[in-house]
């Protein structure tokens, strides 16, 4: 017995791909994790798990929206809101497999339908709606230094802090410390942020569930909205749209916010290999 699985990635941030279009497998937080292991399974930041909307309770109410539903799981087997490359590297895997071409499509996820498009150049542009900027100051740490961060919500939530040096980051192994702990009760997607040039900065990232990852889309839409506004360029107020290039470790997203508050990411996103988990193997790594 077998699973069938792919794993993909964008900008660096991979995932396994697990094609389920019946939601017929349990996939339980233990098994996801042990997928993504790195050292004792296949390795991944996380699992993106390929349901049909009308047969996922959380995505049926989607289904006239979108066929396709990404149920995303982090690294931890957690269950997260969204993920922007995710996203991306979900529809990749759509038009791999011949569910899609190239052009517009909606995918579901548990932040709302998301519309992508698939270009000829490959590269894809996904619409992740509009950014949430809750009230509150907020800080983040690392060991005895402290930054204010932007609260920026992307149906996910993020603190975005800007720094001079993103080795000020640290290690990123655990989660950066925050406050006050009312602003964030599930935890919180941390950027650090340091600039490269006009409207270009750099960014490293703790993904809550995940830790560092080479990239995190929603994040660097966080970011991207929240140099907007430090920089005085914000779209609803100018009337005119603004685009950040954005670079993460494992590449180069470009973010543009328009002035009704719509923002698009675009970014590569490839399929590496195809392969079977073993089932046996599965078993004997969640008791």
């Amino acid at each position: 017995m077998s699973i069938p699985f792919l794993k993909g990635h964008g900008t660096e941030n991979d995932f396994v791909i697990v094609p389920d279009p019946d939601n017929a497998l349990d996939l339980t937080p233990a098994a996801v994790a042990a997928v993504c292991d790195r050292r004792s399974g296949i390795g991944a930041d996380g699992v993106l798990h390929v349901v049909r909307s009308a047969a996922h309770p959380e995505a049926k109410g989607m289904a006239a929206d979108a066929e396709w539903f990404m149920d995303y799981r982090n690294g931890d087997g957690s269950i997260a809101e969204m993920c922007g490359n995710g996203v991306r590297v979900f529809a990749r895997y759509l038009q791999h497999a011949g569910h899609v071409t190239e052009g517009d499509l909606a995918v579901a996820t548990r932040g709302g339908v998301k519309t992508v498009h698939l270009a000829k150049d490959g590269d894809v542009t996904v619409g992740m709606g509009s950014a949430r900027l809750p009230e509150g100051d907020v800080t983040v740490s690392v060991g005895d230094r402290t930054w204010p961060a932007r609260n920026v919500n992307m149906g996910n939530p993020h603190a975005v802090a800007f720094v001079e040096d993103l080795a000020d980051a640290g290690d990123l192994y655990t989660p950066p410390p925050f406050s006050p702990p009312s602003a964030y009760p599930e935890g919180v997607n941390v950027e650090f942020v340091a600039d490269r040039g006009p409207r270009h900065v750099a960014m490293r990232v703790h993904e809550r569930g995940s830790g560092e990852t080479r990239s995190c889309g929603t994040g660097a839409c966080a970011v991207a909205v929240a140099a907007a506004r430090r920089d005085g360029a914000d779209p609803s107020v100018t009337g005119t749209p603004v685009t950040y290039t954005v670079d993460v470790p494992g590449g180069r997203l470009v973010i543009t916010e328009r002035p009704d508050g719509e923002i698009e990411m675009t970014g590569p996103a490839v399929i590496v290999a195809t392969g079977e988990i073993d089932t046996e193997w599965l078993e004997k790594a969640v008791r």
